[in-house]
């Protein structure tokens, strides 16, 4: 399986966010895009999408951007690659008539081991772990 850069995208443009979620304030889309290492024009189009699914939302007005629609805590990994593909994990095999029903169940058993880790993974549970990282960096 492989997700495209559109993923790691979004997922870099929600971790951004998440980590400047607590001073409550909008960051610009060109200060999230060079602080996360991603095109500006392409960000606009994720941010887009994850305003639409309530991940994100905009600001308007002099200090505008977008902010988190809602806590870190309360954002995962699944709801973020469902935001921009719609699924966390799929196949033409799932709808296939022609698929064997033994094949049919495997590729089941795939995605929903996916999104149960996509959906255990939240946002302030990467935050924590950056953080824990970095002390143990100046240990």
């Amino acid at each position: 399986m492989k997700l495209s850069v559109k993923s790691d995208y979004a997922a870099r443009a929600v971790l951004g966010l998440a980590r400047h979620y607590p001073k409550k304030e909008a960051l610009r889309v060109e200060d999230l895009a060079a602080l996360q290492a991603i095109p500006a024009n392409y960000l606009v189009q994720i941010l887009i999408e994850l305003k639409a699914q309530g991940i994100a939302r905009s600001v308007r007005g002099k200090e505008g951007g977008y902010m988190l629609g809602r806590p870190p805590a309360e954002i995962s990994l699944g709801d973020v690659l469902r935001a921009v593909h719609g699924t966390v994990f799929d196949t033409p095999a799932l709808s296939d008539a022609d698929c064997p029903p033994e094949l049919r169940h495997a590729w089941l058993r795939m995605q929903r081991t996916m999104e149960e880790v996509a959906d255990g993974i939240t946002f302030q549970q990467l935050i924590e772990q950056a953080a824990e990282k970095e002390k143990m960096y100046y240990i």
